[in-house]
């Protein structure tokens, strides 16, 4: 049986927190109904899933990159760490990576192939963007519990007019993207 595993990212656009990715072997012979992009899942439905992939997949591993390495390397750069770091933690040597989007990681360890819309058309893809972004989404909770006054945990790190209201009245804390334009505006003043 060639292991496939599937892989995206939560978290290239706001402007604070990591980004996240999960890359996902499925098990062919426990299968899990409603899988599909994360964006068109309740959170609700995002973590009942997201508990089913834990428990029924053959291998799985969350990864982020750090706000530092994305101001440093470019949200991009960031992205495809985050997506080898994945890769690299799963517990078992995938054959064969499927990866949302039109860029590919460097320095994977297996054959991978680029899949557009992947997380709602490839299975092993759709359970990685759901662990994505219930592991970013978590993080953003644990944000709002140290900078309470940014609400991450309703805009969820992006750039909504009510975080960045609260970017103008209280300047960026450290978990916000300093590369990312809103943020550097703010430095700049």
């Amino acid at each position: 049986m060639m292991r496939i595993a599937g892989i995206d990212e939560a978290g290239r656009g706001p402007l604070a927190g990591p980004v996240f990715a999960a890359a996902v072997i499925l098990d062919p012979g426990r299968r899990i109904r409603g899988l599909n992009d994360s964006k068109k899942l309740t959170a609700g439905h995002r973590e009942e899933l997201g508990y089913l992939i834990r428990e029924r997949a053959l291998a799985w591993c969350v990864a982020s990159a750090s706000v530092d390495e994305i101001d440093t390397l470019n949200i991009l750069q960031a992205t495809m760490l985050a997506m080898r770091r994945a890769c690299e933690g799963l517990s078992m040597q995938p054959d064969k990576a499927l990866i949302d989007g039109n860029c590919l990681p460097r320095g994977l360890a297996c054959v991978a192939e680029p899949v557009i819309g992947g997380d709602a058309t490839v299975k092993a893809i759709s359970a990685a963007s759901i662990l994505a972004k219930t592991a970013r989404d978590a993080d953003c909770l644990t944000l709002h519990e140290q900078y309470p006054c940014y609400g991450f945990d309703q805009h969820k790190g992006y750039g909504t007019a009510v975080h960045l209201e609260r970017l103008r009245q209280h300047g960026p804390c450290p978990a916000h993207r300093r590369s990312f334009s809103p943020v550097r505006r703010l430095l700049i003043l």
